[in-house]
């Protein structure tokens, strides 16, 4: 394949505590600064903890998801003495990172997130050509220098305006999600698997942007098709939990057949479909959003040769 240019990315923000308890990037960030990470080579280096508020609670939000919060609409939506406070904080984490769409967004804006489920290192990214090929190249990184943990792509086809989560705010922009991890617990093997990708991805950014060349490949990543929710009675109630044979294993792939539900009675509830793959598996976070677990398509995409696009 042809090679392709992308443009330079002159700084990057590594954001924690969007969600204020998922303790890792929290930790991180404040490690960071306390360490006065400014500078990665060439690329400028900005942290933020992006819901004090919600961290300072021990909670995952305050009032509204802030990782809900940057869609168009909120972003723009005028502030009144009712506005909820995460609403509030993303048009202040815009103002700071972006804004959304413009040319002086960060040029690369990375979110740090953990899950309860069982998903390894999942690098989640929206579609935007450049950006995709980037994290691509990223990943195929860190596949090829972290072994600890499986590495994975996890795509979310939503249109820019409609992207609700951070990292859309950037240029370029991708959430590393890690897991499994309890809310409010921080895990050093957890902790470590994130510091090793970070470390990786600013040594990825010093030899993209001092003029270093990526070779082409393929890499395999998984498309969000559709959310299950937990089977429910005519109250709404949750009737069953997640199979013994479905927890834990995200990624592996479900066929038509499989249990994935067991009622608390004890009857066997079995998937029926096409046959896809399930992540965010039981997830804690979740059960406020009656999503069981997602399903996506596995696919493999072909991306060329990359090398930094002159000024």
């Amino acid at each position: 394949m042809e090679r392709t240019s992308v443009p330079p990315i002159h700084n990057v923000a590594i954001c924690g505590g969007t969600h204020g308890n998922e303790l890792t990037g929290v930790y991180i960030v404040r490690e960071m600064q306390k360490q006065k990470m400014e500078k990665a080579g060439s690329v400028s280096v900005t942290t933020v903890e992006t819901n004090p508020r919600a961290v300072a609670a021990g909670r995952r939000y305050t009032e509204m998801d802030l990782n809900r919060c940057f869609t168009d609409v909120l972003l723009s939506s005028p502030i009144t003495e009712s506005t909820l406070y995460e609403v509030r904080r993303a048009q202040e984490l815009n103002a700071q990172l972006g804004p959304k769409g413009s040319a002086e967004a960060v040029d690369l804006l990375i979110d740090l997130h953990n899950t309860t489920s069982n998903m390894g290192l999942c690098l989640i990214l929206r579609p935007n050509r450049n950006a995709i090929l980037s994290v691509i190249h990223k990943i195929l990184y860190f596949k090829n220098n972290l072994s600890s943990v499986p590495v994975r792509a996890i795509q979310l086809d939503i249109p820019s305006s409609k992207a609700y989560s951070l990292e859309s705010v950037g240029k370029h922009g991708f959430a590393i999600e890690v897991g499994p991890q309890p809310n409010g617990v921080l895990r050093a093997d957890i902790f470590n698997v994130v510091k090793e990708a970070l470390d990786l991805t600013l040594q990825w950014l010093q030899k993209f942007s001092s003029g270093h060349s990526f070779e082409g490949g393929t890499v395999e990543a998984y498309t969000f098709v559709k959310s299950v929710d937990y089977p429910r009675d005519s109250a709404g109630k949750a009737t069953a939990v997640i199979h013994q044979n479905l927890q834990d294993n995200d990624f592996k792939l479900l066929r038509s057949g499989d249990p994935i539900f067991q009622t608390f009675s004890g009857d066997i509830l079995k998937y029926e479909g096409e046959d896809l793959y399930p992540f965010f598996v039981n997830e804690c976070a979740y059960y406020e959003k009656k999503i069981a677990f997602h399903l996506a398509q596995r696919k493999t995409y072909s991306f060329p040769p990359i090398s930094v696009k002159n000024d």
